[in-house]
């Protein structure tokens, strides 16, 4: 990531000189952008070593949720720094009178831009394809899904990069041979329409996990297979099951144990569970209560389950 923000500090140098030389409105949005993009990696870079601090005392559910944090951080610049820059900027020329000017240098910059940020765009999207075929899941699909917000935000902001500067150019080419400015003010406000809706988009996300996002249900029945496979419960009556950050889950149930013991003997026993499962790859935190008499029973789906025993088999299989 390290390297990925020295190459956004760069281009985004490159583009706004060149935004200066040429004076297209196109290549300041790609600039504001590129800024943008800069910061986000900072933002990012933050959530991953914060997020990934093991638990202690003070947060039993470990700081994943950080991730959320710093990636809505990210969101909102590329919101204020990208979008409404580059919108406002390219209203404001679209009245305005544009000398001619050569764009040969903004071609130039915009094309290594793209070769980087396509080389970006191919790792995520090699790794958002294996993730999402072990869970027979479109990769958009997975996107929109997953509890990784690194992984999201790299993904969208890679591909939104490559989209923003095929319009720039396109809009300075248009520019070019019609004579008329208004293409080149038109690229630009586009080019912050699409960085606003990406940034909404990824404001939401963050948003709904960091309000308490449940898993999805095929999960929700794997974890419920892990409680009813410990060899103390009886059964369970109750699971509740939501991100507490990437492929970390925070577990309340209510059960009924084996046996019939005394109360303080229950209360160690359902520590001594609630310990088992906390060892799961997917639990950060588990607590456990006893069920009361005549609740129903939670029964496994067949369905799910051969969902989960044919498609996840590690952390790294779950959104």
């Amino acid at each position: 990531m390290l390297v990925a923000l020295g190459a956004n500090f760069l281009v985004a140098a490159a583009k706004t000189i060149t935004a200066a030389i040429t004076g297209s409105a196109a290549m300041v949005a790609e600039a504001a952008h590129s800024w943008a993009d800069t910061g986000n990696e900072v933002f990012l870079l933050i959530a991953e070593r914060r997020s990934a601090r093991p638990r202690d005392r003070s947060h039993p559910r470990g700081y994943g949720r950080e991730g959320y944090v710093w990636s809505m951080f990210a969101a909102f610049g590329l919101f204020v720094a990208g979008s409404v820059v580059s919108i406002t900027h390219g209203v404001q020329e679209l009245g305005a009178e544009q000398s001619e000017a050569d764009y040969l240098p903004a071609y130039i910059v915009l094309a290594v831009s793209f070769v980087l940020e396509g080389v970006s765009f191919a790792q995520a999207l090699r790794q958002t394809r294996g993730l999402a075929g072990e869970l027979g899941l479109h990769p958009l699909r997975f996107i929109q899904r997953t509890s990784d917000p690194t992984l999201r935000a790299v993904f969208v902001e890679d591909a939104v990069a490559l989209i923003g500067i095929v319009v720039a150019a396109t809009a300075m080419a248009a520019h070019q041979l019609t004579g008329n400015p208004v293409w080149d003010a038109a690229g630009s406000i586009l080019v912050g329409v699409l960085l606003g809706v990406v940034a909404v988009f990824l404001i939401v996300r963050n948003k709904d996990f960091l309000t308490g996002q449940p898993t999805d249900p095929w999960l929700h029945e794997r974890l419920l297979a892990a409680i009813l496979a410990d060899p103390e419960v009886q059964r369970a009556t109750y699971l509740h099951t939501e991100f507490v950050g990437a492929r970390k889950v925070f577990l309340v149930a209510a059960v009924d144990l084996t046996g019939d013991d005394a109360e303080h003997h229950l209360a160690t026993r359902l520590r001594t569970v609630e310990a088992r499962l906390e060892e799961h790859e997917l639990i950060e935190d588990a607590v456990l209560t006893l069920s009361l008499p005549q609740a129903p029973a939670l029964q496994l789906h067949t369905s799910s389950t051969q969902h989960d025993s044919s498609t996840t088999t590690s952390s790294d299989r779950t959104p």
